[in-house]
């Protein structure tokens, strides 16, 4: 997609299921070791009462939709703000969703609303991505 056929508005999305496997790579690639993320035992002793996948592999769908959709091939990620509103436990169904929201024509930069919803509808992870696009 080239830059001139995006239009603000436009909207794209992707769907993932989160396994252990997936958090579990995640953090051996990462580094990111926390209990919270690995140990069952551990993980019911916190507020959330079992293990949660990591924020940032949540945030991982966003760029795959920027990466692969909207605005697609090409696109370099420049910034994302970011909040982290509710949990994601082994076994959701998250549903990452871009909008274009503002286009800078003299840069070739996008300004996109990220959400991530869980399969009830619940709002997990939202914010907004500055990206740049040819």
């Amino acid at each position: 997609m080239n830059y001139c056929d995006i239009s603000v508005g436009q909207k794209a999305s992707l769907t993932k299921t989160f396994t252990d496997e997936d958090v579990r790579k995640f953090a051996e690639v990462s580094l990111d070791v926390n209990p919270l993320h690995l140990d069952d035992e551990y993980a019911k002793t916190t507020i959330f009462g079992k293990r949660i996948a990591h924020g940032v592999l949540t945030c991982g769908l966003i760029s795959a939709v920027l990466a692969n959709k909207l605005p697609g091939q090409g696109t370099i990620y420049l910034g994302q703000e970011v909040r982290f509103s509710a949990p994601v436990y082994l076994g959701d169904t998250i549903t990452a969703e871009c909008t274009v929201t503002e286009k800078r024509d003299d840069k070739k930069i996008i300004k996109l609303d990220t959400v991530c919803t869980n399969q009830d509808g619940k709002v997990v992870v939202s914010g907004v991505a500055t990206v740049k696009h040819d």
